[in-house]
């Protein structure tokens, strides 16, 4: 149990970045979504990996040199699917409403996330009945989740003249591709080892490995931002008045995601062999809660029905139970 806490505070950490990490655009006025979000993916997907890599690897191009082709290029097929599940996120949510669309996309995220890499990974070491337990925790998840994203609906406009089904298979394909991503951090894991080969602490080595899995993001996420600049006639916004401070705080965006996802990868390994695939729900089920208590916060829910209060705190609850659950079941295996 001691070496657990430490891990799940990692994670815990990871949480709360990955699901804060949109409230600086609270504050960014004048500015379309592209404007700020071509920043973000600049900042979060190529700038800040890399930085962190050369602080904390100098040796990193090396640890490159020593991995095999065949993993190389697993990591990129996943960092591309990753990348095309970040562009099909905003699609899914446009066409099916943020409470519902948020519920599938990382429902399915948090479930294909966690259970592949248990199911198929040699070192996962997962009985039978382990995995019959995760698989009740994260059906208590989803339904955590599933009650603070319904319990946003007051929030939303009736008027839609999209097809109800054509979004939930955008929502659902999302989220299978978002999946990719803890599915790329498994896969990739021969890079972590080089770099530990070459006296990278461990807590540290998975920074070699973010550098490789998001130049897919930055490109996917910066060419369709683009697309939306150029056809949309919004890349004039840059010369505003308050453009610096729109930059800096997109750039915050990226760089709160980054260490969101570093954090993460520390965290998952400390976490021992199954610290990847449960440290996986534990942290989607962290993000969920902070996002949705920066909401609170930030007055976004003022407004909201007493009925709708309430059944965001009982989605926190169960949101909170299946993050003890899973700790549970990981201490058991640690």
């Amino acid at each position: 149990m001691e070496s657990l806490l430490p891990g799940l505070a990692v994670v815990f950490a990871a949480g709360f970045f990955q699901g804060s990490f949109m409230a600086p655009s609270k504050w960014i006025r004048n500015w379309a979504w592209e404007n700020y979000w071509l920043i973000f993916a600049a900042t979060a997907y190529l700038i800040s990996p890399w930085i962190l890599a050369f602080v904390t690897i100098p040796q990193v191009f090396e640890v490159y040199a020593r991995c095999s082709a065949q993993v190389l290029w697993v990591i990129a097929v996943f960092g591309t699917l990753w990348g095309l599940g970040a562009v099909t996120f905003g699609l899914g949510v446009d066409a099916l409403g943020i409470a519902l669309g948020f519920a599938v996309i990382l429902g399915v995220a948090t479930v294909g996330g966690t259970l592949i890499p248990m199911l198929i990974l040699p070192n996962a070491q997962a009985s039978g009945s382990l995995i019959v337990l995760t698989m009740a925790a994260l059906l208590i998840m989803l339904a955590g989740v599933t009650v603070c994203s319904l319990a946003g609906r007051w929030k939303e406009t009736s008027s839609t003249g999209r097809s109800y089904a054509r979004g939930v298979a955008i929502c659902v394909a999302s989220g299978v591709l978002s999946a990719c991503g803890n599915l790329g951090f498994n896969y990739g894991a021969e890079v972590t080892q080089r770099a530990q080969e070459l006296g990278v602490p461990s807590h540290l080595a998975a920074n070699a490995l973010w550098t490789l899995l998001t130049l897919p993001l930055f490109a996917w996420n910066a060419g369709y931002a683009g697309m939306l600049l150029k056809r949309n006639g919004t890349i004039g916004n840059y010369r505003l008045p308050g453009a610096s401070a729109s930059t800096a705080k997109a750039a915050l965006m990226g760089a709160m995601w980054m260490a969101g996802m570093a954090l993460y990868g520390a965290g998952a390994r400390m976490l021992g062999p199954l610290g990847p695939s449960l440290g996986w729900a534990i942290l989607m089920s962290a993000m969920v809660i902070v996002a949705n208590l920066i909401g609170l916060g930030t007055g976004e829910w003022n407004q909201a029905p007493p009925a709708a209060r309430r059944q965001l705190v009982g989605g926190l609850a169960l949101l909170l139970a299946a993050i003890v659950i899973l700790g549970i079941l990981n201490g058991s295996k640690a």
